[in-house]
């Protein structure tokens, strides 16, 4: 990345969809805020859908991202909160997709692996990792905590696959 870049991280959920931003120049991460979506669960399906898709858009309006993380969704054992998650992350997606926004998507052992270097860390681990990688912060919780996680993994991500980039450019390896 050159220059800075500011990156939206995103934590899917039906009753909290957490969200990160992050400003990153070179190697470095800076937080700028985090937070989380939430919908009414009496609510019916739809109205929930609508109300993180339309708080996502004034995140995203707000803070001007340049492009969006997300955890890909991982199969629970009830079907049915697989399936609404799986909705919800296609509102998350879309609402990025629809501000202009590329979107990355990463497993959620790929991102804990990249933010506390094991694949299955605890979100205690997470939030206590984001913590000091972004120091000084206050989190919003264990979904905000995962969001600016997913952020940050793509920094990470992103500023490796940018010095590859370059150095195929320049002809390396020669």
């Amino acid at each position: 990345m050159s220059g800075t870049q500011r990156l939206l991280g995103l934590d899917p959920g039906l009753r909290r969809t957490g969200w990160g931003i992050i400003d990153v120049t070179d190697n470095h991460c800076r937080h700028v805020a985090n937070g989380t979506v939430t919908s009414r669960a009496d609510d019916p399906l739809a109205e929930r859908l609508k109300q993180i898709h339309e708080g996502l858009m004034a995140v995203i309006a707000q803070y001007r991202p340049a492009a969006a993380a997300i955890e890909e969704t991982f199969v629970n054992k009830n079907p049915n909160s697989t399936l609404k998650l799986g909705q919800v992350r296609g509102v998350v997606m879309l609402a990025a997709a629809r501000s202009g926004l590329p979107v990355a998507e990463y497993a959620p052992n790929a991102i804990k692996k990249s933010v506390v270097g094991a694949g299955h860390a605890a979100k205690e681990q997470i939030h206590a990792m984001v913590s000091v990688l972004l120091p000084g912060i206050m989190i919003d919780g264990a979904d905000a905590a995962d969001a600016l996680a997913a952020a940050i993994c793509h920094a990470h991500h992103a500023t490796t696959q940018n010095r590859i980039a370059a150095m195929t450019s320049t002809g390396w390896p020669a």
